[in-house]
């Protein structure tokens, strides 16, 4: 494992930003920056040892400050959206910042993925990899008590990606942490992901209404364009399904031995087995990527696909759904682990 760190810019404000590169000696390298914690690029070898970018994103500092779909940027204090942006914690309403239309989204307009991160690299035998650190104070986007949050991101010798999440709060308030990277397994800027195979290993989806918002009702996926139980393209019913952006409930999470979903790219043979203790894992197709660039130039609905592992959308106004309450003197742990291989087929 090797580990190389360097300055990646300079915000618009003169705040610096920093990379941090690890690679195997299989081929694959990660790089991380702490402008919004986020995974800047991903590299593997395909099945005839040609190594792409699998991720998309900029190769400079100002691409992440101008407007972008969060770009393997690490969001929260919430991730994904909050009905109209309010709550009520212990008898208080809270009024969060509404930055997707009258709905907040992703954190609020800055987020934890406008943020810059302190960051730590380390190397710890058959793994390397970067600890970052963020503060949040008390009301920053609307959000009561200060919450300290710790951000593990590794790269091992068995091909494994993991983002390992902590939190702390001096006062009651609410944590869903997730990580925002778009992926290609063809490669970023290689065109649609519909020959992708998936599958999932969820019975169940969350009904949404017309804003994105869970209407609290959890649905049978079986019958329906959102049944992953069976390996299929991505492609297939991608079109009746609306574009797929809907959070799966996960049959089982929380095992480091049984994955929850496995994708396979025919053409490169790459293949990822995602596993997390997180009780859903949100599937957005990149719906709304027309008209987006990234590195690699002008991009199209469908480009790539995001596996975001998180707590149920809107939880909080939700009591059937996992509560993200966290309290003083708790903790918040999750976990996401990657596995990358390479597969004559799936």
């Amino acid at each position: 494992m090797t580990i190389d760190d360097r300055l990646f810019g300079e915000t618009a404000d003169g705040r610096k930003v920093f990379a941090f590169t690890v690679a195997n000696t299989n081929g694959l390298e990660m790089t991380v920056i702490t402008y919004g914690a986020t995974l800047q690029s991903f590299i593997m070898p395909d099945k005839t040892g040609k190594r792409s970018e699998l991720t998309l994103g900029f190769d400079k500092i100002s691409g992440y400050e101008s407007s972008h779909p969060y770009y393997g940027a690490t969001v929260g204090r919430v991730a994904n959206r909050i009905k109209k942006g309010r709550f009520t914690l212990d008898g208080k309403d809270y009024i969060l910042t509404r930055n997707n239309g009258i709905h907040h989204i992703h954190g609020g307009r800055e987020g934890f993925s406008r943020k810059i991160w302190d960051a730590y690299p380390f190397i710890n035998g058959g793994t390397a990899g970067v600890k970052l650190f963020l503060e949040s104070p008390d009301g920053e986007e609307g959000y009561p008590g200060k919450l300290n949050v710790s951000l593990t991101v590794s790269l091992d010798e068995d091909n494994t990606l993991i983002f390992q999440y902590h939190a702390a709060t001096d006062a009651p308030t609410i944590v869903n942490l997730t990580n925002h990277a778009y992926w290609n397994l063809s490669g970023a800027g290689k065109g649609k992901i519909y020959e992708h195979t998936l599958s999932v290993r969820s019975s169940a989806y969350l009904e949404t209404d017309g804003d994105l918002i869970p209407t609290g009702r959890i649905l049978s996926v079986e019958n329906t364009p959102l049944d992953f139980t069976k390996p299929k393209p991505i492609g297939r019913d991608i079109d009746a399904a609306g574009g797929y952006d809907h959070c799966f409930v996960l049959d089982s999470s929380g095992s480091r031995e049984q994955s929850v979903m496995e994708v396979f790219d025919p053409v490169s043979s790459r293949k990822m087995e995602l596993y997390t203790d997180s009780p859903g894992l949100h599937l957005y197709t990149g719906n709304f990527l027309k008209g987006e660039t990234d590195r690699t130039g002008a991009l199209d609905s469908h480009d790539a696909v995001c596996f975001e592992t998180e707590a149920f959308p809107d939880a909080v106004h939700h009591k059937n759904f996992t509560p993200i309450l966290l309290k003083p003197g708790e903790t918040y742990s999750t976990f996401t682990k990657m596995q990358f291989s390479l597969h004559k087929g799936s």
